[in-house]
C-alpha cells in the first residue's frame, strides 16, 4: 500500500489530490519552484522540497529534480496531476524504474495516446469513429478545417482555417506554439465541424482487465479552445449517450488503459460522434463526475495504482446535474489576456465543501489560491474552479451564477463577468451550446454591472473613502468629511474605472452626516449632471443611510441599496446589487512622468519576447506583427498600430520584460497634405 506520495504538480490539482491523501492516512510530499514558495499547495504538504527556479523547463519538468525529491522524503508513490509530466511516457516510466508507484496509466499506453496521429489510427481500427484528417496540406480540399497539435493538449498549437489562403500561416503558427508548448511541432489537419458539441467520457481501468464509463460531461462552452464551462450529466439522448459510452471503453480496451482517463468526442448537429483525442490523466473537470456519481477520482487513482480492483463494473447512475466554471485571471478589457497580481481578497460566499463531496446541493470550491496568493507571469491563468450540484441543472447553473456575481475578487481582473452571463443566458438554458458559442453571442461579454451604474459605484467608495478618513483623523474625527460652517464647495474625488475611463465625483456632507449634494462629471461619460447644473440628465436622489470604511448603504429614488467597499492602497474594490468593479483613486496633484516617444508599445504583461518579426527602419502598415511576446503559456501578439517605421526594437528575442516595458516604437507616417 502507498505510504508517501509526491505530487509532481502544483497549485489548485495538488491540493485536490492532497486532500484525498489526508482522507485516506497518506503522507503528503510537494515539490515547487521559487515563485511558488509561499503557495497554499506548499503549506499543506507534510513535506516539500524546492525546485530551484521559476520556468517549468528547470522546475515542474524536470525528472530528476522530482525523483531526487521522492527518495530524499522517503515517497513511494508519485501522482503526476495534470499538465507539466501527466502524460510524459519517459516520467512514467522513470518513475517505475526507481522503484516507485506510478498513481496513472502504463507507459505504453500514455505514448500511444500521446501522439494524435498515431492514436487516431489506432483506435479507428478498434472502432471509434473518426473525422477525416490529413498531414499534408496540400492534400485539404475542403473546407473548414482544424489545424491541432500532434503531442499536446489544452487548445495549444490550434486554428481554424476556413480558406485556403489561411492555411499555410495556420500550420506554421501551430507548429511554432506546438514546439512552444510540448517540444513537438508535429501538426495535422482535420475537418471542422460547425455548431459541434465537445463531449467527453469519463473512463476507468483496473490492471485486471476492467474498463468502465463512469458518464459523459459536455465541454462545449469555450475560448481559445479552452474549456471554461463544464457539467454532467451531459444533456445528451440515451442512444447517443450509449453510443459515447461504447465508443470511450473500446478506446480504453485498445490500450489496455489502467487508471483515470477520459476519451474526447465532437458530436454533429445530426447526432454523429467523432473521436478527438484521449486524455490518459485525471481531468480538469472531474470534479463534475465526483459530485454526480458519489465517487472520489483521486481515491480510485490510488486504489487502482496499489493493484486493486475497480470498485464497480457498470456505469454508475448519475444524481442531480453538476456545473463548474474555470475561474481564471484574464483583463477582459484588453483581450482576455492573462493577468498577474496579488490577490488581496478571494472569497465565494456559500461554500459548502473543498476538493471533496458534498452531502447536499450546494457549492464545492477547488482552488490553487487564497487571500494574498500572487499570480505570476511563470503558470497558467486558473485560479479555481468553482463548482454546483442541484437536482436540476437549471438550479446548477442559477446557483453558480449567484455565487460567482456575490464574489469578492479582489486584486487581479478575472473572467467572472462572462461566466455569469454564460449561465444566465436564455440559450444555455436550453442547451442551444456548441464550441461556437461565444462567437456567437458577443453579448456574454459585456460586464454584469451595467454602465449606468457606475457612478453610485464610484460615489459609493468616495464616501466609504471619507469615512475611512473620519476613523483615523488625529483631531475633530466627529465631523462629517469636508464639513464646513458655511457651504462652499464640494468634495472631488477622482477615480479611474475599469477600463480606464476618468469618472470625477463631487459631493457635499450636511451637519449631521447626510449626503446634502451629488453628482458626477463628465456628463457626457456617465449620462448624468455636472456640478455646474448642466442640461444632460439629473442624478437620480440619494440619501445616505450608513457610511463605513467597507460598507456604504445608499437610499436611491426609495431603494436601499447596499456596497462592500475594500480598499488596498489606491485601489478599492466596490461590490453593489447588480455586480462589482475596481476603481483606482488618482492623485489629486499627480506628479509629473517621463514622455513615452510617439508610437512607444508597451508590455501588456510581464513576459518573453518569444520572436521578433520585423527590424529597425522597416517599413510596416497597421496591423503587422511585429514581435510575440510569451507569458503565462499562451502567445501574445504585438501588432502595429498603425502605418510607419520601426524606430526603435529596444528588446531582443529571449528577453525578459515587465508590464508596461516598450517593446517597439513605430514612427506614425505624417499626414498626406489635403
Amino acid at each position: 500500500m502507498i505510504r508517501k506520495l509526491l505530487v509532481a504538480n502544483r497549485g489548485e490539482i495538488a491540493r485536490r489530490v492532497f486532500a484525498t491523501c489526508r482522507a485516506l492516512g497518506i503522507g503528503t510530499v510537494a515539490v515547487h519552484s521559487d515563485a511558488d514558495a509561499d503557495a497554499p499547495f506548499v503549506a499543506e504538504a507534510d513535506q516539500a522540497v524546492r525546485l530551484p527556479g521559476n520556468a517549468p523547463a528547470e522546475t515542474y519538468l524536470r525528472i530528476d529534480l522530482i525523483l531526487d525529491a521522492a527518495h530524499r522524503c522517503g515517497a513511494d508513490a508519485v501522482h503526476p496531476g495534470y499538465g507539466f509530466l501527466a502524460e510524459n511516457a519517459e516520467f512514467a516510466t522513470a518513475v517505475a524504474d526507481a522503484g516507485l508507484t506510478w498513481v496513472g496509466p502504463p507507459a505504453k499506453a500514455i505514448a500511444a495516446m500521446g501522439d494524435k496521429l498515431a492514436a487516431k489510427a489506432l483506435l479507428a481500427e478498434a472502432g471509434v469513429p473518426m473525422l477525416p484528417t490529413w498531414t499534408d496540406p496540400g492534400q485539404v480540399t475542403d473546407f473548414p478545417v482544424l489545424v491541432k497539435a500532434s503531442a499536446g493538449g489544452g487548445g495549444r498549437g490550434m486554428r481554424v482555417v476556413r480558406d485556403a489562403a489561411g492555411l499555410t500561416e495556420a500550420v506554421a503558427g501551430a507548429r511554432r506554439e506546438a514546439a512552444a508548448a510540448f517540444g513537438d511541432d508535429t501538426v495535422f489537419i482535420e475537418r471542422y465541424v460547425e455548431r459541434g458539441r465537445h463531449v467527453e467520457v469519463q473512463i476507468f481501468g483496473d490492471s485486471l482487465g476492467t474498463v468502465v464509463a463512469l458518464g459523459a460531461r459536455d465541454c462545449s462552452i469555450q475560448r481559445r479552445h479552452q474549456k471554461i464551462v463544464e457539467e454532467a450529466p451531459g444533456v445528451l439522448t440515451d442512444e447517443v449517450r450509449e453510443r459515447l459510452h461504447e465508443a470511450a471503453v473500446a478506446a480504453g480496451r485498445a490500450v489496455d488503459y489502467v487508471g483515470a482517463g477520459t476519451v474526447e468526442f465532437l458530436l454533429a448537429p445530426d447526432g454523429e460522434i467523432h473521436f478527438l483525442e484521449m486524455n490518459t490523466r485525471l481531468q480538469v473537470e472531474h470534479p463534475v463526475t465526483e459530485l454526480t456519481t458519489g465517487l472520489d477520482l483521486v481515491r480510485l487513482q490510488l486504489l487502482v495504482a496499489e493493484g486493486a480492483p475497480l470498485p464497480l463494473a457498470a456505469t454508475p447512475p448519475a444524481t442531480g446535474h453538476a456545473i463548474e466554471v474555470r475561474l481564471c485571471a484574464e483583463d477582459p478589457a484588453h483581450g482576455y489576456r492573462p493577468a498577474t497580481g496579488t490577490l488581496h481578497r478571494f472569497a465565494l460566499p456559500g461554500v459548502a465543501a473543498e476538493f471533496g463531496p458534498l452531502a447536499t446541493p450546494g457549492l464545492r470550491l477547488d482552488s490553487g489560491v487564497v487571500d494574498g496568493s500572487a499570480v505570476s507571469v511563470h503558470y497558467d491563468s486558473m485560479l479555481a474552479k468553482v463548482i454546483t450540484w442541484a437536482p436540476t441543472r437549471a438550479e446548477a447553473a442559477r446557483a453558480l451564477a449567484g455565487a460567482l456575481a456575490r464574489a469578492e475578487l479582489h486584486g487581479v481582473v478575472t473572467n467572472r463577468d462572462l461566466l455569469v452571463r454564460v449561465l444566465r443566458s436564455p440559450e444555455f438554458a436550453a442547451v442551444d451550446v456548441d464550441t461556437g458559442f461565444l462567437d456567437r453571442h458577443p453579448e456574454v461579454f459585456e460586464p454584469i454591472l451595467p454602465a449606468a451604474e457606475v457612478p453610485l459605484v464610484a460615489l459609493a467608495a468616495a464616501l466609504a473613502s471619507a469615512a475611512a478618513r473620519r476613523a483615523t483623523a488625529p483631531v475633530l474625527a466627529g465631523l462629517p468629511s469636508g464639513w464646513r460652517n458655511v457651504p462652499a464647495f464640494p468634495q472631488v474625488i477622482r477615480f479611474a474605472g475599469p477600463d480606464g475611463e476618468a469618472i470625477e465625483i463631487h459631493y457635499r456632507l450636511d451637519r449631521s452626516g447626510g449626503l446634502a449634494e451629488w453628482s458626477v462629471s463628465p456628463a457626457e461619460s456617465a449620462g448624468t449632471a455636472t456640478p455646474e447644473g448642466g442640461t444632460g440628465p439629473a442624478t437620480p436622489a440619494v440619501a445616505l443611510v450608513e457610511a463605513c470604511p467597507e460598507r456604504v448603504v445608499l437610499d436611491v429614488d426609495g431603494v436601499r441599496r447596499a456596497y462592500r467597499v475594500h480598499r488596498v492602497g489606491s485601489q478599492v474594490f466596490v461590490a453593489g446589487p447588480d455586480g462589482a468593479t475596481s476603481l483606482t483613486e488618482l492623485p489629486r496633484f499627480p506628479l509629473p512622468t517621463a514622455e513615452l516617444a510617439a508610437g512607444s508599445l508597451l508590455a501588456p504583461l510581464p513576459g518573453t519576447v518569444a520572436r521578433v518579426h520585423v527590424q529597425v527602419g522597416q517599413r510596416v502598415a497597421a496591423g503587422d506583427l511585429l514581435l510575440t511576446l510569451e507569458a503565462m503559456k499562451l502567445e501574445h501578439p504585438v501588432l502595429a498600430p498603425t502605418d510607419g517605421l520601426v524606430a526603435e526594437l529596444p528588446v531582443p528575442a529571449g528577453g525578459q520584460v515587465d508590464t508596461a516595458a516598450v517593446l517597439a516604437v513605430v514612427t506614425p507616417d505624417e499626414e498626406s497634405p489635403s
